[in-house]
């Protein structure tokens, strides 16, 4: 019998009496007084260079007194609050609105950086797993310069507001989250006033009334909270994106302009590059195990391919694998190094010895000296920093759309820094290469969900009153465009494109989107009354009259999944926050089988805070016959701010 959360009490109560675990079967939600029921699951967890790629390194004047008054909660597992990016030296008291404590547990201490410490698993807040110190840091760690990683990625550590408060909720253990600890953490960082939720958490999508971060968000949301989720590492796969709510901004990750390569050189001096990290000195030369030179027990195609208990000839070798396999069983029986193919070679590993990923095109080439040798040979080098002028490509690990729950709201809402992270680290967890450490490299949408975390706490100092919508909106319309044709999944994978944290402060036009906004939405969507409570939290009553839908919700991307021939249309309102006096006109760009026209295409502002609201329509030429993504683009320019919003059409 499945443990499921459940509640048994009236809608109006708060996220931790939702989350009262009860152990049940899922057929009981049809009892009287039975508010939701949903499964206990367990979710799972998900900078040096990063802040510079994106503009935003020293050139940018940090005012500490301001930042100092922001609040960056973090729902991880936990904080090494010893560590040298989380040291309180020159930080005032915390903000006089805190209303959190420090209930760290047993040899736990706050400071005037890490203000407050909760704990829902084990037996107290400190991170052991490394996990949640480096989420920390990465959104609001202080700087700390000549930092490295034996001597790789030199440069400064710091996190993306280094003067911001952080508190810490503890939610994750061994074996992942559990929905009930993340309700009372997110329960608890709206009761103590932070500014900023990040949560670098997934778990499967369901409805929003069956969904802990959707409930929890929405919350957060009513109390003037952004929440900032990961999207995933289940990519390329379309349709895997997770913390797909609207009212969440869900973050990719991709890279930066700094790439981590790892050489082969072979012994006839030809060198082969690939990517890895790599600290271990060695020009030795050893030979290659490959195929039958690697097993006396398996065959040809099990030994290339390194299937597990295959390979007992490798002893002393550097062995050769058409296929990822287990570092750690070669490394056990003596290899010296382990090189293997990947179909996509974009992010680098660490391990316990030398290990290089390479691309088929250099694959083949080491294997036509290797099957061309009667005794070859050859070493890996350690790795070394290099200028990727491709970046930002979104990871290949990063999870897609399209929306699985809501088909017309595209998802991830946006992309950031996520592969090869440098950010602090536990120096009880475990290294691949079994060392204590306190920074460490770390990829995926659980590092970039931070640094877009971090931003919009940046941008909450300079607009502290700002909604969560419209820091959203600012971080999605001012973000980078990407190339659909290098990207896997093109907008599904990077939504309105790569955040760009000098402009977010100062976008011009926002896209606000209200809690009762939200709740229209989901009316059209046919959610009962009883499911809008559990979501809300209160009473809410939708419609008969109403004609609303999905593509109504004031979103600041715009997303259509493609039924029939008809028209498309979008309604939009903008709000000024740019210039009083400021005319805006719509600028279109679309793949060929669209038509998209603006109703109207200019919009004149007399003042600040004056909204404006416009009708976009795609024509039904063609769309029946629309085979994947069908994108474009508009933007409401004045001269000065460019405002964009993606269109993306699919079937």
């Amino acid at each position: 019998m499945e443990e499921v959360s459940m509640v048994l009490q009236p809608i109006s109560l708060n996220l931790k009496e939702l989350s009262l675990l009860v152990s049940f079967d899922v057929t009981q939600s049809s009892r009287d007084g039975v508010v939701s029921v949903f499964p206990n699951e367990l979710l799972q967890l998900q900078t040096t260079r990063s802040w510079e790629f994106m503009g935003f390194g020293d050139n940018i004047k940090h005012v500490p007194e301001i930042e100092s008054d922001v609040i960056i909660g973090v729902i991880d597992g936990g904080i090494w609050p010893e560590s040298r990016s989380f040291a309180d030296n020159g930080f005032e008291p915390p903000p006089k609105r805190w209303k959190g404590t420090c209930a760290g547990g047993h040899n736990f201490t706050c400071n005037k950086k890490v203000i407050g410490a909760r704990y829902y698993i084990e037996d107290s807040a400190r991170d052991i797993r490394g996990h949640g110190s480096h989420t920390s840091s990465t959104a609001a760690g202080n700087r700390l310069e000549r930092q490295s990683f034996h001597g790789l990625a030199p440069g400064t550590m710091r996190g993306g507001v280094p003067s911001a408060r952080i508190a810490s909720y503890k939610v994750c253990g061994p074996d992942g989250c559990t929905v009930e600890a993340i309700l009372a953490a997110l329960d608890d960082a709206i009761a103590d006033g932070v500014d900023v939720i990040t949560i670098s958490i997934v778990g499967d999508n369901y409805a929003f009334d069956k969904d802990t971060l959707a409930i929890g968000s929405f919350h957060a949301m009513s109390k003037g909270i952004l929440t900032v989720a990961s999207a995933g590492n289940s990519g390329p796969s379309p349709g895997k994106a997770c913390n797909i709510a609207p009212w969440i901004l869900t973050v990719a990750a991709s890279s930066t302009d700094r790439k981590l390569v790892t050489k082969v050189v072979t012994g006839d001096g030809k060198t082969i590059v690939g990517i890895s990290i790599n600290v271990l000195e060695g020009e030795e030369k050893y030979p290659f195990a490959y195929g039958k030179t690697a097993s006396s027990s398996c065959t040809q195609e099990q030994a290339r391919n390194c299937d597990k208990g295959c390979l007992d000839l490798v002893k002393g070798k550097i062995t050769v694998c058409d296929k990822q396999t287990d570092v750690r069983e070669l490394k056990a029986k003596g290899a010296r190094g382990v090189i293997y193919k990947v179909s996509i070679n974009d992010h680098p590993r660490l391990n316990p010895i030398p290990v290089v990923t390479l691309d088929d095109t250099n694959y083949q080439s080491l294997i036509s000296y290797i099957t061309s040798n009667p005794n070859p040979v050859g070493c890996i080098l350690k790795s070394e920093t290099v200028k990727d002028t491709d970046a930002p490509i979104v990871a290949s690990f990063s999870s897609r759309g399209p929306n699985t729950i809501v088909s017309d709201i595209l998802k991830p809402d946006i992309t950031a820094p996520g592969v090869s992270i440098f950010a602090a680290y536990s120096p009880v967890a475990a290294t691949a290469i079994g060392e204590s450490v306190d920074s460490y490299f770390l990829s995926g949408t659980s590092m970039s969900c931070p640094h877009v975390a971090g931003i919009a706490a940046y941008v909450k100092t300079l607009r502290p009153h700002w909604s969560p919508s419209a820091i959203k909106s600012a971080l999605m319309t001012t973000a980078w465009g990407m190339n659909g044709s290098r990207n896997i999944g093109e907008e599904f994978a990077y939504g309105s494109g790569h955040v760009n944290p000098i402009k977010a402060a100062d976008p011009g036009l926002v896209y606000e989107t209200s809690k009762e906004d939200y709740l229209n939405m989901l009316c059209s969507l046919k959610y009962t009354s009883q499911a809008l409570g559990t979501i809300s939290g209160g009473n809410f009553t939708c419609s008969k009259e109403s004609k609303l839908t999905v593509r109504d919700l004031n979103y600041p991307s715009m997303a259509a999944k493609v039924s029939s021939s008809s028209d498309i249309t979008f309604s939009r309102t903008v709000t000024n926050v740019g210039k009083a006096g400021s005319t805006y006109k719509a600028q279109l760009s679309s793949d060929p089988r669209l038509s998209i026209r603006v109703d109207p295409n200019t919009l004149s502002f007399n003042s600040l805070g004056e909204k404006k609201s416009f009708i976009v329509t795609i024509s039904r030429n063609g769309l029946s016959s629309i085979s994947g993504i069908a994108a474009g683009s508009l933007v409401w320019s004045d001269g000065s701010y460019s405002v964009r919003s993606p269109v993306v059409i699919y079937s």
